[in-house]
Formats: structure tokens, sequence, C-alpha cells
């Protein structure tokens, strides 16, 4: 069995897709993949660290207004298709999946065009272009989230919620705390902007940490992201923030293991992407979301209202994040009694632990036909 799977750009699209080629080779261990993608994107670094046969299209996404570079563009994505068409015609897949980005665009309208089955999973509330597009052509369509059901037709669009890693279901919270030199009887707040991390969040979180360095009753993880960790290390230190007398307070660069530091965490303040959503909704984890503002199709904001709307989290937009408001929200939630509790049975209740699995065999089934 012959499997095509692209996905692209950032992590959200590319890990999903790792879980579900790892999740098929569980089931059809003799089963050989191909995955596509571009040179630009992350995948480039890390599907060949997968050990999976990787190949490019050379492709770039258009600007969302005239300019002479999308003309540029545009004559890439004509020989981008040409080349899907040469990808399928060589490898002769059995089926196609596709996880997001736009190089999803050419490889499965040129797999579905020659006959092959195939399946798009769409991670947010609000579905991108590209999905919109290939979900006149594609066979199935495995939706994230309840409310991009309605946006998908009904035929071929099942709700599967998104497909995470299993290290993040396996994790220990002792071993979590054991890593970070955590107390087992305080709660831990995780944040993190994403593996680039998130400015406006970092700086939110100055004047958070400067007043947490005196109540040690609750614990704090904060991963700056790489770009971000020595301005932010300053930032701190000019406000005051004495990080060597605070050991109930951790700043990192990055969280080379977040299965583990999820594990631990009590409360979570994160961007919306739908994969870390998925992540932390697996595992009941309550949060404070803050949508990155500039996202296609505004898609984070939209995630984060319906976590927010079904009593999951909090959501306070970039434009009004400032350290007294997030504190205020911190405050709120370790103050009342029962929030977070509340929150997190609501957050555990939108988890689908078994996403990965129904997807698999959904692609399955798609060869019985």
């Amino acid at each position: 069995m012959n499997i095509i799977v692209s996905g692209g750009g950032t992590g959200g699209h590319i890990y999903p897709a790792i879980t579900l080629i790892r999740t098929l080779q569980q089931r059809v261990p003799d089963a050989k993949f191909l995955y596509v993608g571009t040179k630009r994107g992350l995948e480039a670094d890390i599907i060949p660290k997968e050990g999976l046969p990787f190949e490019t299209i050379d492709l770039q996404g258009f600007e969302r207004h005239f300019t002479f570079d999308n003309v540029r563009r545009a004559a890439k994505a004509m020989l981008g298709v040409a080349k899907a068409r040469h990808v399928v015609k060589s490898f002769h897949p059995d089926a196609a999946i596709g996880t997001g980005g736009y190089v999803c665009g050419p490889i499965l309208l040129a797999a579905s065009l020659a006959g092959v089955p195939t399946l798009i999973q769409e991670q947010n509330v609000v579905p991108g272009i590209t999905n919109k597009i290939l979900s006149r052509f594609v066979t199935k369509i495995a939706a994230g989230t309840e409310e991009a059901v309605r946006l998908f037709p009904a035929e071929k669009t099942t709700f599967t919620g998104n497909p995470i890693r299993r290290e993040v279901l396996t994790a220990r919270r002792e071993d979590g705390l054991k890593a970070y030199g955590f107390s087992a009887d305080k709660p831990v707040v995780l944040v993190s902007g994403g593996s680039r991390g998130a400015r406006s969040l970092n700086r939110a979180m100055v004047g958070v940490l400067k007043e947490a360095q005196n109540h040690p009753e609750v614990q704090f993880l904060h991963a700056t992201g790489k770009a971000e960790y020595e301005l932010q290390i300053e930032r701190m230190k000019d406000a005051g923030v004495h990080l060597e007398n605070a050991p109930h307070i951790q700043v990192k660069p990055y969280l080379y293991d977040m299965p583990q530091a999820m594990a631990m965490a009590d409360l979570a303040i994160f961007r919306a992407g739908a994969t870390g959503l998925a992540e932390l909704t697996a595992r009941g984890i309550p949060a404070i979301l803050v949508p990155y503002p500039y996202a296609a199709e505004n898609h984070q904001e939209h995630n984060a209202r319906a976590c927010e709307e079904a009593g999951a989290a909090r959501m306070i937009l970039d434009r009004e994040l400032t350290s007294e408001r997030l504190g205020s929200v911190l405050m709120e939630l370790f103050s009342e009694q029962g929030k977070l509790e509340k929150m997190a049975a609501a957050s555990k209740n939108m988890g689908r632990p078994e996403a990965a699995d129904t997807i698999a065999q959904i692609v399955l089934d798609m060869q019985k036909k």
C-alpha cells in the first residue's frame, strides 16, 4: 500500500501528518509513505529527521492583494501542479492525505484527478482557502472541530477531532515535576507562544512574573521561544524579576518535551493553534488563550472563541493583552473555588484523543470502495 501525505509550513500541519503516518504504520506495517512538502517550510527539516521519504514542490503562498511578486508565485504554482502530477504518477499511491498548507493543493488535486482516494484533515474552526477548494474534489474530509463540519459537503465530512502525538497522552505528571524541580502540592501554569514564541505574550508575562516571584504558591514554566529568550531575560531583569531567588518560576527558550510539560500543567497560557488546542483538550487542561491576530482567516480567534464558549478557556485578544489583564484573569481563575476544575472538565469533554485512529480507519476504508 502506497500513501502520499502532504502538509507544510508550520508544525500545526506537519505534526498531525506525522501522527497519522505512525498510526497507519501500526495498522499496515508494510505500507510505504511519501511526504510531499516545500523546501522553505519546517517540513524540510522535520520530515527527513523522522526517517520518511521526502519530495519537494517549489511553491509559495499568495499575498492577499495584487503584487508583482504574486505573478512570479503564480508561475511557480503552475510548475508545482506539473511536478505534483509527476509525483503522483511515479509513486502510484493508493491514497493521498493532506493536513494543511498551500503545498497540499496541487498534490491532492493531482491525486484526486488521477482517481486516487483522497482525504483532507481540517484542523481549524474556519477552513483555510486551500481546503475549501480541495473539498470539492477529495473523497473524504476529516474535520477537527464540530463547527467546521457545517462548512464542508455533509456527505463526505466526518467530525474526528485533530490527531495528537501519543506521547501527549502517555506523559506522566510526576516526571514533569521532577524534571523542573516543581512541588507536587502546588499548581503549575504552563506558558508558551509556540515554537517561535510570541512577543506580546512574553511582554505581558514580565509583569505577571514580577508579581508571582513573591507568591510561591503557584509555579510557572514559561517557554519564550528561542529568538525571544535573551531579550525576555533582559526585560525581566529590568523589571526587577530575580529568577535566582524564585525556583518556582522556570523560564526556558524552548521546551523539547512539551508532552511532559503538559502532563504537569494545571493551567495553560497559549496561542490558539489547532494542534496545541487538540493536545490541551486531550489532557483536559484549562487555558487562557491569546489568539495570534495575523493567522489566515483569523482562524485562531475562532478556535479560541469555540473553546471559551464550551467553558474550557478564557480568551484575551492580542490587542487587549497587558500584564494587568493577564494577571487579573489568573487571579480570578485561582481564587474562584472550583473554577479551574469546571474548566478542566469542559476541556476534557472537547478532547478527541482517538482522532488519529479514527482518521486512519477512514483512510483504510476508502480503499475498500
